[in-house]
């Protein structure tokens, strides 16, 4: 008998979602419609991000095009919505250089899409009272944390500095009944994935024999998870860090 139980239901939540003009945020976005949840959609892409848009589930949804990569974007965010009950600080970049190639400005822009955006957002956030009690914070982190390789510090650093703000955003903000948690994907296949010309097709085949499932991850398994951390049936988890990666970590 269909009781209409549902615990992973997302009705009647708000969901704000940063880089959702493609990949995990974009799956995240349709995904969470589908459960139920109004959503805001931004990211700096205004045409991709219509294409979000236009494949939301339901109504009264929100669409705000802005850079995150500065405060006076952030802010704009912030005073353009209303209280949320879920926050996905999901916008990231990657670049990949030798310690001996990494330059400021580089460095500099990667720190503040991948770590100084989500911290400062959710601090204007907090401080302006716009997330619920019991309102659930996603970051999207990466293995690349402590799976470190050639090339990938700059990435594997700003990741690194993110889980830890989340660990010490938890122990904060439990007392205004605000979790925190972190999902950390293994290599996923998205555009920003596909779109490294510096890896060849038979580069990425023999990468994918490194995980145990011998596959890389859908932006929609992601989503799925990030469904449950902002839904109800995550309502005991707060400082972790859920590795997602086909079991790359294992080996």
């Amino acid at each position: 008998m269909d009781t209409g139980y549902n615990p992973f239901s997302l009705a009647g939540k708000r969901i704000l979602i940063t880089g959702a003009s493609s990949g995990i945020g974009q799956a995240t976005a349709i995904e969470c419609s589908k459960m139920g949840a109004t959503v805001i959609i931004t990211a700096r892409n205004d045409e991709r991000l219509k294409q979000t848009f236009q494949q939301l589930a339901g109504i009264g949804h929100q669409m705000i095009t802005i850079d995150l990569s500065d405060n006076n974007g952030i802010q704009q965010l912030v005073e353009s919505i209303t209280k949320v009950d879920g926050l996905f600080n999901n916008a990231g970049v990657t670049t990949a250089k030798p310690i001996s190639f990494i330059n400021e400005i580089e460095l500099e822009n990667l720190l503040n899409v991948n770590l100084n955006a989500p911290i400062m957002l959710t601090n204007l956030l907090v401080k302006k009272k716009k997330i619920s009690k019991g309102g659930s914070i996603v970051f999207t982190s990466s293995i690349g944390r402590f799976m470190v390789a050639p090339g990938n510090s700059m990435y594997a650093a700003s990741k690194g500095g993110l889980s830890s703000f989340m660990k010490g955003a938890a122990l904060e903000l439990a007392a205004k009944g605000i979790r925190c948690n972190a999902i950390l994907p293994g290599m996923v296949e998205t555009g920003m994935m596909k779109g490294k010309e510096t890896i060849s097709s038979e580069q990425w085949e023999t990468n994918k024999l490194l995980y145990p499932l011998k596959r890389f991850g859908s932006p929609q398994e992601i989503a799925l998870l990030a469904v449950y951390l902002f839904s109800d049936a995550s309502s005991f988890m707060t400082g972790s860090e859920l590795v997602i990666d086909g079991g790359r970590s294992l080996k």
